[in-house]
């Protein structure tokens, strides 16, 4: 602040003394640059871009002042020119703020105006990262490569160019003779391989090769490729495995957050609350500019079914990244369980174009779409992703997921999970879709099978429970018991285990289900009060969102 109010008097001193001729044009420059930096680090971007401005304006006046100098005077004057901010530096501060502002054309115009050949290999990569941003693909490749040539080991610009289905091979080869010249770097071209197979949507393939490379001395225990590896398990839907690389990295860097709200989100699905909430708490005390401890907080407050505050949450994320597509996955779930599904559609729809290969992007939006009864619609872009990323056990059961809603190809799903579980008979979306549709068909026994076999390898509350229900209809009540006893104690929000518990309870004691049936009452209209406690939290949450503009 001392230093922001020292620029500020200069810079008026600047502005309203020129008669006097206290400064110098080269002089005002200066000063004009060092009062915008000091704007710019108060986070006053707007008026740092405008005070910028008017420096590119002076250094036109200097530049016309230079040239009609006296020969005597001319070695100095090039002394000091060389001493001045670079022009260059100023319009990239100017990128920089609408940029931040959220002004993407205005930034792209900015640096557009720069000639090719003075560009540096940071105004490169902004350059390329906005034209992606506005979907201009061919100019976003042409400026990572920029990048790439000027810095082959520009491993950002390797995943960017990766990214727009640039072949890994053809990315190698710019970074071939870096490989060669310099010593320990023969990893690289594996993990542009490993990048390159994240990219394409063959994730087992990028399992194997990060594996590798992870064996490998040099990257042994690195945060960033553990990172990438938990991401790819989820990806893959081994949620174990997922879980187990991010619990590894956070243990190695106690302060990351890159992937955090990936974790979050799988912890908060698992049932982990708590744990969650800590988590949270935990990255909101490193940095709360950043999106994924909002992200966290706004995943426990969905899976607590507090859909108005996870709305708000995701809202806030997605306004310190727009990138970020846990969070809009995130309020696209949360807009779609309080039954404003057309806005929850074009926040998957975001989210599918920000990561094509995930598929719970996908699987959102074909969720809104039955939930529309778009079933046509929904079928559609099940069979697309089955074409696109192939035949796995992911996109099979996607299939099968909206071929059951149909009776007309409820066949065809139940040959769909058959082929996916033949793939992965630990693929737990799979294992449920086949148990609903054995119950419609009422092969109880057959579905006892099923679940018995997958939980001999896992133990997941949606499966101890539906295993529940199972023995409940071949009257095996005891072990049903049991079972949903399991399903709470991995998860304890789990209402439907809990109702299935209780009406067994009434079932075995019709004495008792008359007073369990007045404490229900009572509970119940605990529940109402609870009820309009979640209305009245629920304004108050749109209120805020209103405010912050985000509806």
């Amino acid at each position: 602040m001392v230093f922001l109010s020292l620029s500020t008097l200069l810079f008026v001193c600047c502005c309203f003394f020129n008669g006097r001729e206290l400064f110098s044009p080269a002089q005002k420059y200066q000063l004009l640059v060092y009062h915008a930096d000091a704007i710019f680090h108060d986070k006053e971007y707007r008026n740092a871009a405008c005070k910028y401005s008017m420096a590119l304006q002076q250094k036109k006046v200097l530049s016309k002042t230079s040239k009609v100098r006296t020969s005597t005077g001319g070695a100095a004057s090039n002394i000091q020119a060389q001493s001045l901010p670079s022009e260059i530096e100023v319009k990239y501060k100017i990128a920089e703020c609408y940029t931040i502002l959220k002004l993407d054309k205005d930034a792209i115009a900015v640096l557009d105006g720069i000639p090719s050949r003075q560009r540096t290999p940071k105004i490169n990569m902004m350059l390329a990262n906005l034209y992606r941003k506005a979907g201009q693909e061919r100019s976003a490749v042409t400026s990572y490569k920029e990048v790439l040539r000027q810095c082959p080991l520009a491993l950002d610009a390797i995943i960017g160019l990766l990214s727009l289905s640039v072949k890994g091979a053809e990315v190698a080869s710019m970074t071939m003779d870096a490989i060669q010249s310099i010593p320990n770097l023969d990893w690289l071209s594996v993990w542009i391989k490993a990048y390159a197979f994240i990219h394409a949507g063959d994730n087992q393939r990028a399992i194997n090769t990060i594996c590798s490379l992870e064996k490998k001395s040099l990257l042994r225990d690195n945060v960033d490729l553990l990172v990438s590896l938990a991401d790819v398990y989820f990806r893959a839907g081994d949620t174990k495995n997922a879980i187990l690389k991010f619990e590894q990295a956070q243990m190695l860097d106690p302060y990351l957050i890159k992937g955090m709200d990936v974790y979050g989100y799988l912890m908060a699905r698992e049932g982990h609350l708590e744990d969650v909430e800590v988590l949270g708490g935990r990255l909101f005390n490193i940095s709360d500019q950043h999106a994924e401890p909002w992200v966290i907080s706004g995943c426990h407050s969905f899976y607590s079914k507090r859909y108005s505050r996870a709305l708000y949450l995701g809202a806030k994320a997605i306004q310190l990244n727009s990138n970020s597509v846990q969070a809009l996955l995130l309020k696209g779930a949360a807009l779609r369980n309080m039954g404003r599904v057309q806005e929850a559609i074009i926040h998957f729809r975001e989210a599918m174009r920000l990561a094509p290969c995930r598929l719970d992007c996908y699987e959102g939006l074909i969720d809104c779409y039955l939930a529309s009864n778009g079933i046509r619609e929904a079928m559609g872009m099940a069979n697309n992703i089955y074409k696109t990323l192939g035949a796995n056990a992911q996109t099979l059961t996607i299939l099968a997921t909206v071929c059951l809603e149909d009776p007309v190809t409820q066949e065809k799903a139940k040959t769909l999970l058959d082929k996916a579980l033949a793939q992965r008979p630990d693929y737990t979306k799979a294992v449920v879709k086949k148990a609903e549709l054995l119950s419609r068909e009422q092969k109880y026994e057959e579905g006892i099978a099923l679940l018995r076999n997958a939980l001999a390898n896992q133990s997941d509350c949606v499966l101890h429970r539906m295993l529940g229900d199972f023995l409940v209809a071949v009257n095996d009540y005891q072990e049903a018991m049991d079972q949903y006893s399991i399903a709470l104690s991995l998860d304890p929000n789990d209402q439907k285990s809990l109702e299935g518990m209780q009406k067994m309870e009434k079932e075995e004691s019709p004495t008792d289900a008359t007073v369990e049936l007045d404490g229900d009452d009572m509970e119940g209209s605990g529940e109402d009060g609870d009820l309009e406690g979640s209305d009245s939290e629920a304004a108050q949450w749109a209120d805020q969102e209103q405010w912050f503009g985000m509806q």
